[in-house]
């Protein structure tokens, strides 16, 4: 994995959007069914918005029907990490980005075959790179 990348807030409120900042360093969400991805069909892979850390591939996409894009295994280990989020009077498993510590949405145990998880994954907080687009 790439090195860890650490800023200052004020160096994340001018690299992001408002509201990639809001959900990405402030812990929030888009609303469902708006974002970009929720039902792309493209070849490709998902980056982090925010550092450009792969995260998910195409190939582990799947369509959930809750409104945010939704993957059933991310890239590799190395793409994030888990925490536990007791925010919202709820107990989830929050989904981080490894490299930059980016909030990109969350996990949950209700997803298809083979790993039977959902990375239930906020459309602004990813970067699609098409396969066409990929560099060796």
């Amino acid at each position: 994995m790439a090195e860890k990348i650490i800023k200052s807030d004020a160096e994340w409120r001018e690299l992001l959007t408002p509201e990639q900042y809001h959900v990405m360093r402030e812990k929030g969400t888009e609303r469902p069914f708006t974002g970009s991805f929720d039902r792309s069909k493209g070849e490709g892979n998902y980056h982090c918005a925010a550092c450009g850390n792969q995260l998910f591939s195409s190939n582990a996409k799947y369509e959930s029907g809750t409104g945010w894009p939704s993957f059933w295994a991310p890239a590799s280990e190395e793409s994030g990490e888990l925490a536990t989020d007791t925010s919202h009077g709820m107990a989830r498993t929050e989904y981080r980005c490894k490299r930059c510590g980016a909030h990109l949405g969350h996990m949950f145990a209700d997803g298809p075959a083979p790993t039977g998880q959902r990375y239930c994954i906020n459309s602004v907080a990813l970067k699609f790179v098409g396969s066409d687009q990929e560099s060796g």
